[in-house]
């Protein structure tokens, strides 16, 4: 028989003290909340963290292949590559897709209102499911109907200059002779990302083409996307590795340094947010032993008396630590799991999407990521209460008894 854990059950469900329950009971739910606010902010984070970079990878891509020059215009450089050279970079096991595209700046002039504008022409090889995903009206690119004269521009763009999807409107392409093109509002997006709604909107490749005069398989650039977004470095080095010399591939963290350095910086937060926690949830831990501890002087007095170890004692009120860790672990988990699914399915809680680039409190958060937090708040505080424990040793029992 187990007789420290058999002492420790009866203490822990069958004691009748009253103020050594209540304090229990703050312990549990200090660890509950503890450990579910630890939760939370993992997930809130990481689902941040996820939001905004699909977001950038949705619309850039995560590698661009250009010319590689010194050139800082809007629109870049022609390139194209050779088919053995795209049947290569095909076969790399992280890519997905490659696909052409090319920028070029415009004016907008609309109902008196003027717009400068960064049209990106894309062609029907390029995925638009980003896009439709963003979609807030119309369709996306139509090119089976060639879709030269269709775009796409941002809710701010619509708002701006009172266009809505059907509207046609002529845009100017500075440059020697000026040129015009009409075109008609084929769908309206958004992205709740300032720079790009203010900047960017979508139409044909092959309109770019004949604007700048190129050669049919031309283009501006080329769009990569990979499977996993952790390769992002290694799979850069070996698209650079297949390229002639006069091309270079850069992926989007090299391109946008400042919000992925933002991003990492967010990873502290996480760190503090958990040293923060556990370190209120173990002085509770430690409060509820030490009162339990001295609580239970007499019976501690009784047993050294009996000849039962000081090693024995410690036992018995690890194993109602053991308890308290077990139910507050569990109360926060479902806490922290019901306001995951909740969020996840509703979208209740919401934000400002012109501060934040996200309309509600996105959650992203993996079963060993929740796994590996509760067996870190597990061993933290088991090694932790050890040390409180050490008292029982310097218990006499004869002052105890007398006491009693």
């Amino acid at each position: 028989m187990n007789f420290p854990y058999f002492l420790a059950k009866r203490i822990t469900f069958m004691g009748h003290r009253t103020f050594s329950k209540l304090i229990v009971r703050v312990t549990i739910g200090a660890l509950a909340l503890a450990i579910s606010a630890i939760i939370l902010s993992v997930a809130i984070l990481n689902g941040f963290k996820q939001e905004i970079i699909e977001k950038q990878r949705g619309f850039f891509g995560d590698i661009v292949i250009t010319k590689n020059d010194l050139s800082a215009s809007f629109e870049n450089t022609p390139i194209e590559l050779a088919p053995q050279t795209l049947a290569q970079l095909r076969t790399l096991p992280q890519v997905i897709d490659i696909t052409p595209f090319a920028t070029k700046a415009g004016i907008m002039n609309v109902n008196g209102e003027v717009e400068g504008v960064l049209l990106k022409g894309v062609d029907k090889s390029y995925n638009q499911l980003y896009i439709q995903k963003n979609i807030i009206q119309g369709d996306t690119l139509n090119f089976s109907d060639g879709g030269d004269t269709q775009l796409l521009i941002s809710e701010y763009l619509a708002n701006r200059l009172g266009l809505n999807v059907g509207d046609k409107f002529i845009m100017y392409f500075i440059q020697e002779p000026i040129r015009r093109r009409p075109f008609t509002i084929q769908g309206i997006y958004t992205t709740h990302t300032e720079e790009l709604d203010k900047t960017y909107v979508i139409g044909s490749l092959d309109l770019i083409r004949r604007l700048n005069n190129l050669e049919e398989n031309e283009v501006g650039a080329y769009q990569i996307r990979i499977k996993a977004f952790d390769s992002l470095e290694n799979t850069t080095a070996q698209i650079n590795n297949i390229l002639p010399s006069q091309m270079d591939a850069s992926n989007i963290v090299q391109q946008m340094p400042d919000i992925f350095n933002w991003l990492n910086m967010l990873d502290m937060n996480d760190n503090i947010i958990f040293v923060l926690m556990v370190i209120v949830a173990v002085i509770n831990m430690i409060s509820a032993l030490l009162i339990s501890i001295l609580e239970r002087s007499s019976m501690i007095g009784i047993l050294k008396a009996l000849g039962y170890p000081s090693a024995g004692i410690r036992q018995v009120f690890l194993y109602g630590s053991i308890y308290l860790i077990g139910v507050g672990l569990i109360i926060g988990n479902l806490i922290a799991l019901f306001l995951y699914f909740f969020q996840t399915n509703t979208h209740f809680f919401t934000l400002d999407p012109y501060t934040y680039y996200i309309p509600y409190v996105p959650m992203y958060i993996t079963w060993y990521e929740v796994v590996g937090l509760n067996v870190a708040v597990i061993i933290i505080g088991m090694l932790t209460l050890f040390i409180p424990t050490m008292l029982i040793s310097r218990i006499s029992p004869i002052k105890t008894i007398q006491f009693k």
